[in-house]
């Protein structure tokens, strides 16, 4: 094993150390919390990950996403991501995807290819199918809740969907999983009830879902949740050691 990883393989031995260089793991979303994932990941030598992500990155990611920088403004996220891990890991392999995951979007991912499904996108739509693909192919996948509203980042754990409060976004999962008899569902979910940002800031969106705990007006829009440094890195790097404790696991299982 490469000496880039030798303090990691301290505390897991070889063995462990191989699956984790070929598993592959599909990050959807590579955002405040994905990029953290992304990143957890790749240092932990995760060698062969799967962006997928549409957005650029914005000023208004700087304050909290790994990625963001005045150097990397305007750039496809999935793109920085990527390089970056190349330049941990110059022997990753690293595939990208430029397009936001939704049903007419999912012929383009074989769940069966992967080891493991991270969802760290922030619409129902997409965390559903996402999830229901992951589960059908029998395919471990674990679920990012609401980072936004949030300030306390000691509050996250890791639970079951069915465990889970004080989050709007779980609250909608509990319900839609229940629909579609998804009974099981790992997923980073705070107990902090969200905080209502000083300024309702509103930007458009294209679902009536709200995810700040803030009531949607107009149907089609929602208030911009605020955000910090420090919780959506720690939601994200829950959730890569989580990946990498079941990658590593004997008994994983979807």
């Amino acid at each position: 094993m490469k000496e880039e990883f030798s303090r990691t393989k301290l505390l897991f031995g070889e063995e462990k150390m191989k699956k984790l260089y070929e598993a592959r793991v599909a990050i959807f979303g590579i955002g405040g919390v994905g990029g953290y994932v992304a990143e957890g990941l790749a240092r932990s030598g995760v060698s062969h990950l799967v962006l997928v992500d549409s957005d650029r990155v914005s000023l208004s990611n700087l304050n909290r996403q790994i990625i963001a920088t005045h150097a990397t403004l305007g750039k496809y996220k999935v793109d920085v991501m990527r390089d970056r891990i190349l330049d941990i890991n110059p022997q990753a392999q690293v595939e990208t995807f430029r397009c936001f995951y939704l049903p007419e979007t999912a012929g383009r991912f074989d769940f069966r290819a992967y080891d493991y499904v991270v969802d760290a996108v922030d619409t129902v739509t997409a965390k559903l199918e996402i999830i229901s693909r992951a589960k059908n192919s029998g395919t471990p996948v674990i679920s990012s809740m609401g980072a936004g509203n949030k300030i306390n980042p000691c509050l996250f754990r890791v639970l079951d969907i069915a465990d889970t409060s004080m989050d709007p976004l779980a609250k909608v999962m509990r319900r839609e999983c229940r629909k579609r008899g998804i009974e099981r569902l790992k997923v980073v979910c705070s107990a902090e009830e969200p905080k209502r940002p000083l300024e309702e800031t509103e930007s458009s969106c294209t679902g009536n879902e709200d995810f700040s705990g803030l009531p949607v007006r107009g149907g089609r829009q929602k208030a911009v949740p605020g955000s910090t440094a420090f919780v959506p890195s720690v939601a994200g790097m829950m959730l890569a050691a989580e990946v990498v404790r079941d990658l590593i696991s004997d008994d994983n299982c979807p």
